[in-house]
């Protein structure tokens, strides 16, 4: 197609240099890259003033001739590389705008311009079709549509939307695992996740592109070495506006295994602030430590005016720090899930279940007496431990129960009782339920009692 050109300076005489084309076109391609970057970057930075819509527009009207440039615009750069600027700077690059968007906001937002395009080329396809239906008059000698170029465009628009929707996907699903193998190093995660996709689409692109055009294999290669390149400059500018124009916000997100991904890639971080203002804990879905100090405080309260027997119960999981410590945070949030779903599948929907710390819940049974409420702490204390078999480490919790009107009237003591219990039942080997006349007899209760009123 064209010939391989020199590195960039050719030497016309002794001690003469000339540039040579394809250096030109190189330094172009850079420029092209970092003018489209810094104005869509600037509009995504704006987006609280302006609104995101405005990224998303500037984004879509670029998406036509970033295909035309790929069907039809090819240049020659150094060693022979043939690439073009649609797919090299405006495809490549929007891609890993798309990345930062999912980094800065979330995947329910990062879809909509993915979804947007798709549609709309779709429908440049359908009016092309019908568009031939019509009868057509030339506005000057010569000027008569061209429906071969528009097939071929309306084609590889929707090609490249489909791919831009498959590529964006494992992009942000391959961002996600390389937290696992490179921790928060994220330059490091720009780059591989965006070459490793960019090679994926390169190939599937070109198929394309070979069929409708007739593209020989020289703008597979030198196209996908020219997308290397621009992944790593878009990888160091992505890299510079996350360090820099928008250092505050963290991407901390939590490493997830590649079957949890997909919960960040559709509405996670939404249900997850959902969740919190509903009085909700956002790992567990139970109610959160303000909503006991509320909803469950009134319980105890009005169960105790109507002289109703009512069961507060305080589980803790047993060691639960150095099972962190051992095994990770993703291994622990798995377990507080599992207990948080254990509970709430035997309590009665009446009964509202509370995370209080960390690795504590509690529970508020109205109208449970302390010896039910002692049958059904050990029934979670079995079914704790028996659930936590084959897994790296065995996982017990200790509980502890007070009662009113039997133990305490008011929500604080009755708390506190509970507190005691626990501490009692830890100390006695953990793994195990205390309550009035609990797993530690009657003597503990009885002492538990003598120090509140003490």
């Amino acid at each position: 197609m064209l010939g391989v050109l020199s590195i960039g300076l050719r030497r016309r005489a002794p001690g003469a240099w000339t540039v040579t084309p394809g250096l030109i076109n190189l330094v172009l391609l850079v420029v092209d890259a970092l003018v489209y970057f810094a104005a869509l970057a600037l509009l995504f930075g704006l987006r609280g003033k302006l609104g995101i819509g405005a990224f998303f527009c500037a984004l879509g009207v670029m998406h036509f001739i970033e295909t035309y440039l790929a069907s039809i615009f090819y240049i020659a750069l150094p060693f022979g590389i043939v690439t073009s600027p649609g797919s090299t700077v405006m495809f490549t690059g929007k891609l890993m705008l798309l990345l930062l968007v999912y980094i800065r906001e979330d995947a329910a937002v990062v879809r909509q311009p993915i979804y947007g395009l798709l549609i709309g080329n779709l429908l440049v396809v359908t009016f092309a079709m019908l568009m031939r239906g019509h009868e057509l008059m030339a506005l000057a000698p010569g000027r008569l549509a061209d429906f071969v170029f528009l097939d071929e465009m309306g084609a590889l628009m929707v090609l490249g939307t489909a791919l831009l929707f498959i590529d964006s996907i494992l992009l942000i699903l391959l961002y996600e695992r390389t937290r696992s193998w490179f921790e928060n190093r994220l330059l490091a995660r720009l780059l591989v996740s965006g070459a490793v996709i960019m090679t994926f689409d390169q190939i599937f692109f070109f198929l394309g592109l070979h069929v409708l055009t007739g593209a020989p294999a020289s703008v597979l290669i030198g196209g996908w070495a020219a997308k290397m390149a621009a992944v790593l400059l878009y990888s160091v500018l992505v890299y510079a506006y996350l360090r820099w124009w928008e250092p505050s916000v963290s991407d901390a997100r939590p490493i997830l295994p590649i079957s949890d991904v997909f919960d960040t890639v559709t509405y996670r971080e939404r249900y997850e602030d959902l969740l919190v203002r509903s009085g909700r804990d956002a790992l567990t879905g139970v109610f959160n430590r303000g909503q006991l100090e509320g909803y469950g405080r009134r319980m105890v309260e009005n169960a105790a005016l109507a002289r109703r027997p009512t069961s507060l119960l305080l589980i803790d999981i047993d060691h639960f720090k150095d099972f962190n410590d051992r095994y990770g945070h993703s291994a622990g949030d798995e377990v507080l899930r599992r207990i948080a779903r254990n509970i709430m599948g035997t309590v009665r929907a009446t009964d509202p279940v509370f995370r209080y710390g960390g690795e504590e819940f509690v529970v508020i049974s109205d109208g449970l007496t302390d010896e039910a409420a002692f049958l059904l702490g050990e029934r979670w204390r079995q079914a704790i431990a028996t659930g936590s078999r084959g897994a790296p480490r065995e996982v017990t919790a200790s509980i502890g129960i007070a009662s009113s009107p039997a133990d305490a009237l008011d929500y604080d003591a009755l708390f506190q009782l509970a507190d005691r219990r626990l501490y009692a039942a830890k100390a006695a080997g953990r793994d195990r339920v205390v309550g009035r006349g609990g797993a530690l007899g009657g003597a503990v209760a009885k002492q538990d009692r003598a120090g509140l009123r003490s």
